[in-house]
């Protein structure tokens, strides 16, 4: 008998570190994701080629969108919406790179070869952030702002569930990591609470220097 596909769920909770029972209201952007365990899962797990090459857009100084989820391997465009300059780079966790200046009406392409966490900046606007998480597996779901996530067409089976929230510590995330079995009788992951360690602090630019004129714009007529 073939198993059935499911469709999971799961209910985010947001908390901050030493306030255990204070919920937090706005849940958006916590990743859950399913590693199966099983043979036979592991078989019909395949990552969704996109027909539309995913994006981040720079606009208005601010990445769109924020997060971005993608199977690893994936090629994302980061198009240049702005009249002015960008560089955008990755120093961090994930994929290391930096895309140097590049003008309005511009993209440039980065393959995201290496499963895990890429927080993204521009080395000109300092207020620019985003994050690109890159996946073994297709089994993921993004939480709305009501904490609610939906995983559609998750096979029967054992998997290794993870999380990922921009405000929480790598030790916090890791409590959460746990096997569960997934079956027709039991397509919930229930309550997961996530505790926030607070907004992680200024960082550096590319060169590991505190930015010289935060928000200073280079006009796509400046050759600088």
């Amino acid at each position: 008998m073939q198993a059935q596909d499911l469709n999971v769920t799961a209910q985010i909770e947001i908390v901050g570190e030493g306030h255990a029972h204070a919920t937090k209201k706005d849940r958006a952007n916590v990743v859950v994701w399913l590693s199966p365990l099983d043979e036979h899962t592991l078989r019909s797990v395949a990552a969704a080629a996109s027909v539309t090459p995913p994006r981040l857009v720079q606009r208005d100084k601010t990445f769109v969108p924020h997060l971005l989820v993608v199977p690893a391997g994936t090629a994302v465009e980061f198009p240049n919406r702005d009249p002015f300059f960008h560089n955008v780079f990755s120093l961090f966790e994930g994929k290391r790179f930096d895309l140097g200046l590049y003008e309005a009406g511009t993209t440039r392409i980065v393959h995201f070869d290496r499963v895990g966490v890429s927080y993204i900046f521009c080395n000109i606007h300092p207020e620019m952030n985003a994050i690109v998480l890159a996946l073994k597996t297709p089994h993921y779901g993004i939480s709305n702002a009501a904490g609610q996530i939906s995983i559609p067409n998750v096979p029967e089976g054992r998997y290794t569930m993870q999380v990922f929230a921009e405000k929480s510590g790598l030790e916090n995330l890791k409590k959460l990591t746990k096997t569960v079995t997934l079956s027709a009788q039991d397509q919930s992951l229930g309550v997961i609470r996530v505790v926030q360690d607070g907004p992680p602090g200024p960082h550096k630019n590319k060169y590991g220097r505190d930015y010289d004129a935060p928000g200073s714009d280079y006009p796509a007529n400046n050759l600088k």
